[in-house]
């Protein structure tokens, strides 16, 4: 059985509501030129050769999975057609597929939020304003509190006008505390409430706001750094997760914020918001292949349920749904 196929097995027939559904759903931008011109391709061509590779590679990097991470498919799928004796195009429709779960799925456990069983899990959101970090904290905060465990917000982002008044609207739909100071307050001083806050009241979870924009990039990280120290200093092991919220729309400059982040914070996961938005999700694939950093959750939609935890298998199957019916006619 096909690779496809297998995904089809597993995930069709699924309710409105699963996650393999929205997966579908949401990449329905990306999917509608990512996938049709795939399948275009594969049935242009009548054998496998450097021309067909060459467009395959043009799809791609239209798709904004970038240059070094689609030279390194096209070799492997190279690889593939010559170990495999493949002649017919349709034939590697499977072999695509399956190479880009790999890719994504590197470890069984990278994708997986690194909750502690005993003691508080500590998690600090970093990334550009405008990118959706406050909106998903209010949706993480949603999903846990949901899951059974006590959270607390703190309101670290003290620069941007409103940001404070933005998570306190979040705390309210999910339920949850926020701790906050004055706009301008010193972030530190406000991580450093919240964990005591956090402590008294015995949270499971704190979710830490941070600023997205200071005056320069040098100052902003000098910011989030002192940040960090002090989450390291009253709680030794922690923050457990630093996640970084990148705009999916925004391409390849959510590849250099990733760049830049990771470089200055110790980044250990991404969040990819408003990849419902985009026809070039493909940026997951070259985000987790040139900068070694799992995707822990994607954005797929506006309603607060929409914070979907990343599943490798469920984004290819989304990426390619409906494939496997041209497969099957083939």
């Amino acid at each position: 059985m096909s690779f496809l196929k297998k995904l089809k097995e597993k995930f069709s027939n699924q309710p409105s509501e699963s996650s393999s559904e929205k997966f579908k759903d949401g990449l329905e931008k990306t999917r509608s030129s990512f996938s049709f011109k795939i399948n275009d391709l594969l049935k242009r061509y009548r054998k496998v050769d450097e021309e067909f590779f060459e467009e395959l590679e043009e799809i791609l990097i239209g798709a904004d999975v970038g240059v070094h991470t689609v030279l390194d498919i096209i070799d492997e799928l190279k690889d593939v057609a010559r170990t495999r004796n493949i002649k017919d195009p349709k034939e590697l429709r499977s072999a695509i597929t399956e190479k880009l779960a790999e890719m994504l799925q590197k470890d069984d456990s990278d994708n997986e939020l690194n909750m502690q069983t005993d003691g508080m899990t500590v998690i600090l959101f970093v990334g550009v304003n405008g990118v959706g970090k406050t909106t998903t904290i209010g949706k993480l905060a949603h999903q846990l509190k949901n899951d059974g465990k006590k959270v607390i917000l703190a309101a670290g982002d003290t620069f941007r006008a409103g940001a404070i008044e933005q998570l306190e609207v979040w705390g309210e739909r999910a339920g949850v505390d926020v701790i906050k100071h004055h706009e301008g307050a010193d972030p530190a001083a406000v991580i450093f409430d919240s964990i005591q806050a956090a402590k008294s009241r015995k949270a499971d979870v704190l979710l830490c706001d941070t600023a997205g924009r200071l005056q320069n990039k040098v100052n902003l990280m000098n910011e989030l750094s002192k940040v960090k120290r002090v989450i390291e200093r009253e709680i030794p092991g922690a923050p457990h997760e630093v996640l970084l919220v990148v705009d999916a729309t925004t391409g390849q400059n959510a590849m250099n914020q990733a760049k830049t982040f990771g470089q200055s914070t110790d980044v250990t996961g991404l969040v990819l918001t408003k990849l419902d938005g985009t026809a070039k999700g493909g940026i997951v694939l070259a985000i987790r292949h040139e900068l070694d950093i799992p995707v822990k959750f994607v954005g797929l939609g506006e309603k607060i349920d929409d914070l979907q935890e990343f599943d490798p298998e469920q984004f290819v199957y989304g990426l390619f749904a409906g494939s496997e019916d041209e497969e099957e006619a083939e």
